[in-house]
């Protein structure tokens, strides 16, 4: 136990460290003063406070609600809602805010998971580590690969299949770039956002011919005529596109000829 956890009047501060995927990290704290800790400064956000936490077994997945009022400019709600604070890595740790220096206990880590926000105040769900643990052992079978293009299971080489472009004009879902393509070749695949108010946000592209490209949903910010956007190929995840256009049947991840349940319901001819 820590020396400063035992005095017979503690000091005890929570301290909030959240890190998206794109490196951007915030620290909150409970304390009604910033907190400066390991190069970071945590602000002081009355209201935020966490649900109940249960130290236990190590393998069980954890649970742990954070509720809070939006009241800061690093959390807001329109980027809350755009999914930029979605899988971000987070630690909570329990620390002495009269020596902020001294050790801290940290209580739960892991990955943001659902947001809900209603009323200005936001609720975000935390998965543990040990959520790991409720997936699947083995995937199960399946005619389609079931690998992301470009990843350790497929090997496909992305290096060339990402291009520049920018758009020129909208209609509904459907982007025109200043670029021509072969048709079909950025369906299934994605669009980054490079600037304006989407930076850093993807789009899933679900049809491409020529310069034109039909986004499954439009991103929660309108789309800036001239903006730079980065397309990344795709895959139809079909054995015969894996051969024919990849050259990848060695590491296609998928049984397209094992037999189906309708095997069991055909009659000898």
């Amino acid at each position: 136990m820590l020396e400063w956890y035992q005095n017979p009047l503690t000091a005890l501060a929570f301290l909030w460290r959240l890190e998206r995927r794109d490196g951007v990290a915030i620290g909150f704290t409970s304390h009604d003063r910033d907190i400066v800790r390991d190069g970071l400064t945590y602000r002081a956000t009355p209201g935020m406070l966490p649900s109940a936490i249960e130290r236990g077994d190590p393998l069980k997945a954890d649970g742990l609600d954070i509720n809070g009022a939006l009241t800061s400019d690093a959390l807001r709600e329109d980027d809350l809602l755009a999914g930029r604070w979605d899988g971000a890595a987070f630690w909570l740790n329990a620390v002495d805010w009269q020596s902020p220096s001294a050790p801290a206990v940290l209580l739960v880590r892991g990955e943001l998971g659902a947001v809900e926000i209603s009323d200005g105040r936001f609720s975000v769900a935390l998965r543990g580590p040990g959520a790991a643990f409720e997936a699947a052992v083995a995937p199960e079978t399946s005619p389609d690969c079931r690998a992301r293009l470009g990843d350790r299971r497929c090997r496909v080489a992305m290096a060339g299949r990402r291009r520049l472009a920018r758009v020129t004009a909208r209609t509904g879902k459907v982007l025109t770039l200043d670029m021509v393509a072969a048709d079909g070749i950025y369906a299934f695949g994605l669009l980054r956002w490079m600037d304006g108010a989407n930076s850093g946000l993807d789009s899933r592209i679900m049809q491409s011919a020529g310069a034109a490209v039909t986004l499954e949903e439009l991103p929660p910010a309108s789309v800036m005529i001239g903006g730079l956007v980065e397309l990344i190929e795709g895959c139809d995840k079909r054995f015969a596109t894996c051969v024919s256009r990849f050259g990848n049947a060695l590491n296609f991840r998928g049984e397209p000829h094992l037999p189906g349940n309708d095997l069991l319901t055909r009659y000898a001819s």
